[in-house]
């Protein structure tokens, strides 16, 4: 891995960096508050071709890879608007329909994903699964010339942003473990026996949360993804770009929010000094400097190794637990340092501490992590 930062990197960070501070992390605010999509700010970034970033050029899209996408999230987010959709829509569902899906599921797909004019979300999750993806019972079943799924999902991201989801459901048992054989189906949001109910939620978030319920909702074999039954495998083939584009939403939550706070710090005067200058106010923001910089390496070097072909699994997850607790120690240190300001509507700063407190469960939670890196880097017993 390569230290040294590429011009055309730096390039892309400025880019991203300016579309984005024109929207603000005020315009971000108004829209977590009002539970609206930024829409205006996604079709900017489309229409310039960031979306696209780690799509291929065949397709539209930039022809970058994993790091490339990393910067467009982190640099939107430390200008105080971070795309969580960009995780689900990019990252996983861009991700796996252009390393498994058929030509013609690439073409139909892929350059609107680039361009921004289509969504897709991402269904894995349900309410007795958990983190257990191998109890999932949302099913599918063939049916003439394609297949009928039924099951429910359970927080599901920006369906009603969406033109379809990528749902993970059941195809039948492994013969070799017994354990279900998955697999990825394209839906329309608009399918017949597809139902979004809204799930409300305490954090104010753009991105609105879903129950999804599939009654008998049929779907061609065109909009199988990859091959019938080898879902998991694909599913955990698009898992370490998730992680690794939350990590970089949390970097630049971190990054906004320090810049904000130190902002404030060096022109706020208490007794005629700026409180900055006090070590109580300065020695948090530095360790939250420090932890965030520490975090932004780990997520690169993450990057870098999925996109050179290498194992990312462990560094994708260690990337994820270090950018969440140093954005959400960061968010700390700045709502403390503006005092009663912090939690002002005007400093915008509660909303985005939602969305990294969010960022800490999901799509991992810090424990399963811990599980993960005692288990294969440790060499521990496995503990559940």
């Amino acid at each position: 891995m390569d230290f040294a930062v590429v011009d055309e990197h730096t390039e892309l960070r400025r880019a991203v960096a300016e579309i984005a501070a024109d929207f603000g992390g005020a315009y971000y605010a108004r829209k977590a508050e009002a539970r609206e999509f930024p829409t205006e700010l996604w079709q900017t970034l489309g229409r310039h071709g960031y979306l696209g970033a780690s799509i291929p050029e065949a397709y539209g899209g930039g022809g970058g890879g994993l790091a490339e996408l990393a910067i467009v999230c982190e640099e939107s987010a430390a200008q105080g608007c971070p795309l969580l959709l960009m995780i689900v829509n990019t990252a996983i569902a861009a991700e796996m329909i252009t390393r498994h899906g058929t030509e013609e599921q690439r073409s139909r797909w892929l350059p609107g994903l680039a361009a921004g004019t289509t969504r897709i979300a991402f269904a894995i999750t349900e309410p007795d699964a958990g983190s257990n993806t191998h109890r999932l019972a949302t099913t599918a079943v063939a049916d003439g010339d394609g297949y009928r799924l039924d099951g429910q999902k359970y927080y599901i991201s920006g369906v009603d942003e969406a033109d379809a989801v990528l749902v993970v459901a059941r195809t039948g048992t492994d013969e070799h473990t017994g354990e279900a054989a998955l697999s990825l189906f394209v839906v329309d949001t608009d399918a017949p026996g597809l139902v979004a109910q809204p799930l409300p939620v305490a954090v104010a978030l753009p991105e609105r949360q879903f129950t999804l319920f599939l009654d008998g909702v049929r779907v061609g074999r065109d909009r199988l993804v990859g091959t019938e039954g080898a879902g998991f495998r694909q599913v955990f083939a698009g898992l370490n770009p998730e992680r690794v584009t939350g990590a970089a939403l949390a970097v630049g939550i971190g990054r906004y929010a320090l810049a904000r706070a130190s902002r404030y710090v060096g022109e706020r005067t208490v007794w005629g000094t700026p409180v900055g200058a006090h070590q109580g106010v300065a020695h948090p923001l530095a360790q939250a400097k420090i932890e965030i910089e520490l975090a932004a390496l780990m997520t690169a070097k993450a990057a870098w190794l999925h996109d050179q072909g290498q194992p990312a699994g462990e560094a994708a997850n260690m990337a994820k637990y270090a950018a969440a607790e140093a954005a959400l120690a960061a968010l700390d240190a700045a709502i403390q340092a503006h005092g009663g300001n912090g939690v002002s509507t005007e400093y915008g700063l509660i909303p985005l501490w939602g969305l990294a407190r969010l960022l800490r469960i999901a799509p991992v939670s810090r424990e399963m992590i811990l599980n993960y890196v005692a288990q294969h880097s440790l060499g521990l017993p496995r503990s559940y």
